[in-house]
């Protein structure tokens, strides 16, 4: 099922989200920033601030970062969910424009999210492919799970976009 489409944090974004036949929902994107690919890969992999780029309700319980990959624990707080939510991964830079990001544990059955930023524009700007396939445990529909997931991802986009604009998004 694809959730309709709403205004994109930019008209040059592109977000399609999706529930999945075999459970959960995927989104996939692809988001402009005019910032050089370095500088947005600051901010992404800047683990410790991570909840200053949604507008959900979170908190970084537990981060530690050993031999490349940072294991973060985050309690989530969401209207559409009861009580607060763990969600424990592991994210890892597999190239200096590509981060992975997978489930470890929580209250999620599967979470596995891929950015991959190319440079545009003669490297000023930045352009980013977005993956996520989220399925939580609970009983909330996933069709409901989508329309919560768009509207939070645009907002997610435009709050980093945002950030890389700010002067302590310097590259690095």
């Amino acid at each position: 099922m694809a959730v309709p489409s709403a205004a994109a944090s930019t008209d040059s974004d592109e977000l399609q989200v999706r529930t999945e036949p075999g459970g959960g929902v995927r989104a996939t994107a692809k988001v402009v920033f005019d910032a050089k690919p370095g500088v947005v890969f600051a901010v992404l992999t800047d683990y410790a601030h991570w909840p200053e780029l949604f507008e959900v309700r979170m908190t970084l319980a537990d981060l530690k970062v050993q031999d490349g990959i940072a294991r973060i624990d985050l309690r989530i707080e969401h209207a559409l969910l009861p009580g607060e939510r763990r969600l424990v991964t592991d994210s890892r830079a597999a190239t200096d424009r590509s981060i992975v990001t997978d489930l470890v544990e929580g209250d999620f059955k599967r979470y596995h999210r891929v950015w991959t930023l190319h440079a545009a524009d003669g490297g000023v700007r930045t352009l980013a492919e977005f993956e996520l396939l989220v399925a939580i445990d609970s009983m909330v529909p996933d069709w409901l799970v989508a329309i919560a997931m768009r509207r939070e991802l645009e907002s997610h986009f435009r709050i980093v976009k945002k950030k890389v604009l700010e002067p302590v998004g310097a590259e690095k």
